[in-house]
């Protein structure tokens, strides 16, 4: 099962790429407290302040929502989420059969209907699973 996880992991990722799909983790409250924490933390005069301030916005700006291919997401996914995507992308494909991935993603891209049925798996999942925000790159 490992080949048809990696296989499908693969594919996923081929289609995504294809569609140049990118994908942010919606950070920007976290960015927000702490720039409150640090601001607040030190007050104590005027350059503390200043000094607190700056450094709450290079670390919110660095927490910020920052998008990235899919594909690598996909990749960079723990072990149990790119379980879940296989199992979900394996109940659209059925009984499918294919003997490597280049063969797999043909087979996918041939039938436009099984193609679609995979990138709303994989949107689905990138939306709901991962609580990512998906952009489409212009």
């Amino acid at each position: 099962m490992a080949n048809l996880k990696d296989d499908i992991i693969k594919l996923c990722c081929a289609i995504s790429s294809n569609k140049k799909i990118k994908a942010a983790f919606k950070n920007s409250a976290k960015g927000a407290a702490v720039v409150g924490r640090n601001c607040f933390c030190w007050r104590a005069d005027r350059w503390s302040s200043r000094f607190g301030g700056a450094v709450g916005g290079v670390l919110a700006w660095m927490t910020s929502d920052q998008f990235k291919p899919l594909p690598e997401i996909l990749m960079e996914m723990a072990p149990i989420q790119q379980e879940q995507l296989y199992s979900d992308v394996m109940a659209i494909l059925g009984t499918l059969k294919w003997t490597d991935v280049p063969q797999l993603i043909a087979k996918v891209n041939k039938n436009a209907s099984l193609h679609e049925q995979v990138l709303g798996a994989i949107l689905n999942f990138t939306k709901n699973q991962l609580k990512a925000e998906v952009r489409y790159e212009d």
